[in-house]
C-alpha cells in the first residue's frame, strides 16, 4: 500500500470557517477502546495483571450487585453485563463529573446480565479497566498510554484528555481540534458537549482520544509490525496476535450468533461481514478496527498489509453505509 493523507472540508462547523488545517486534532471517540485495550494487554504480558483475574481484586468495590465474578476478560470482550453509559449520563456530564465518579457510580449497578453470558457494548467497563491501570501502575491510564506507546511511536500531539498548556498561547493548541457537528441531544450543551473543553479535557477511556491522522496512523503501524517500532518490541507479538483474534468463541455461554458473526478481539471489533456495521465488503475476513461516535473508522487488514484511517466531524450514519462505502474505493484503489 502507499502510504498517503487527505484532507478535505472546514476546521469549524459555519458555512464561512476555514479550510481544514493540515495538523488538526480529531476526537476519535470510540477509537480510544482498542488503544486502553493494548495497555491493559502490556500489563497482561508483564506478568501484572490476567486475563480471568476478577476486577474486584483490583477495585474491591465493583464486587457488589451481582458483579463479583465479573473479569478482565469480560471488560475487554464486551460481556461483562455493564452498560454503555450510565442512566445518570447526562446528569454526570452536566455536573462536570470526573472519571473517579464515573467509576464509582459503575461499581454500585447490577450487571443487565451474569458476566459471560451475552454480549452488550459496554463504554463503562472501558471506564472500569482505565481505574485498573492506574491501580496497578501507579499513573493514570492518559499517562500510562502517553509514556508507553505515544512518546515511543512519536505521536507527539496524541493525548488522552487535552493538557491545560493546550488552552494557552497564541493561538493554542486547542484551536487545532476539529470542531464536530454535534447531535440534536448535545446542541445546547456548550458546557459539556464534544466540543466542550470539558470534554476534551475529561479524557474518558472509553471516547476521549484526541489525536491527528499521522500520529494514529503511528499506532495503527505498531499493530501490523506485531507490536514492534524500529527496534523496539513495545508489545508481543504474542500479544497483538491474541488481542486481534475472536475471543468470543471459546466462550460458551454467548450466544453463538455472536460468537460467530459479531466477534470481538480484546478492545478490537473483528471484521462482521454479515453486519450493517461491517468495514467493507472488500477488506480481508482478519480485518480488525473499530469506530468512533464522532464519525471515525480505523480498520486493520493484515493480509493487505494495510490500514485505513477515516477521520471526520459528522456523527456516524446509524448503519454506517457512507464509509463502507469509500471503504470499498479505498480498497479497491490499492491494486
Amino acid at each position: 500500500m502507499t502510504p498517503g493523507t487527505q484532507f478535505f472540508g472546514r476546521q469549524r462547523v459555519g458555512a464561512n470557517s476555514p479550510r481544514l488545517h493540515h495538523d488538526a486534532i480529531f476526537l476519535i471517540a470510540s477509537i480510544t477502546k482498542p488503544i486502553v485495550a493494548m495497555g491493559a494487554m502490556l500489563l497482561v504480558e508483564r506478568g501484572q495483571l490476567a486475563l480471568n483475574d476478577r476486577v474486584a481484586d483490583y477495585l474491591p468495590e465493583f464486587g457488589k450487585q451481582g458483579k463479583y465474578g465479573t473479569t478482565i476478560r469480560n471488560l475487554l470482550t464486551h460481556t461483562s453485563g455493564l452498560p454503555d453509559m450510565l442512566t445518570n449520563n447526562v446528569e454526570l456530564r452536566q455536573a462536570h463529573a470526573s472519571l473517579a465518579d464515573f467509576v464509582n457510580q459503575t461499581c454500585a449497578i447490577a450487571p443487565d446480565f451474569p458476566p459471560g453470558r451475552s454480549v452488550q457494548y459496554q463504554s463503562m467497563g472501558f471506564a472500569v479497566l482505565a481505574a485498573i491501570i492506574e491501580q496497578i501502575s501507579g499513573q493514570s491510564c492518559a499517562e500510562f498510554l502517553r509514556q508507553e506507546f505515544f512518546l515511543p511511536l512519536g505521536m507527539k500531539e496524541t493525548r488522552l484528555g487535552a493538557p491545560d498548556d493546550w488552552f494557552e498561547g497564541t493561538p493554542p493548541v486547542a484551536d487545532r481540534i476539529a470542531e464536530i457537528r454535534v447531535p440534536v441531544d448535545q446542541m445546547e450543551a456548550t458546557d459539556w458537549n464534544w466540543n466542550s473543553r470539558y470534554w476534551r479535557q475529561l479524557g474518558a477511556p472509553w471516547g476521549g482520544l484526541l489525536t491527528t491522522p499521522a500520529d494514529l496512523g503511528q499506532f495503527a503501524q505498531l499493530m501490523l509490525n506485531g507490536g514492534r517500532v524500529g527496534d523496539r518490541q513495545l508489545l508481543s507479538t504474542a500479544t497483538v496476535g491474541a488481542s486481534v483474534t475472536n475471543q468470543l468463541a471459546t466462550m460458551k455461554d454467548v450466544p453463538e450468533e455472536d460468537r460467530r458473526f459479531r466477534p470481538w478481539g480484546f478492545g478490537w471489533r473483528m471484521q462482521w461481514a454479515n453486519h450493517a456495521n461491517t468495514f467493507g465488503d472488500l477488506v480481508s475476513s482478519s480485518t480488525y478496527g473499530h469506530w468512533g461516535a464522532t464519525g471515525t473508522v480505523l480498520w486493520i487488514d493484515p493480509e493487505r498489509q494495510s490500514f485505513v484511517l477515516i477521520l471526520s466531524t459528522q456523527p456516524l450514519d446509524p448503519n454506517g453505509a457512507p464509509f463502507q462505502r469509500l471503504s470499498n474505493a479505498i480498497v479497491a484503489s490499492f491494486d
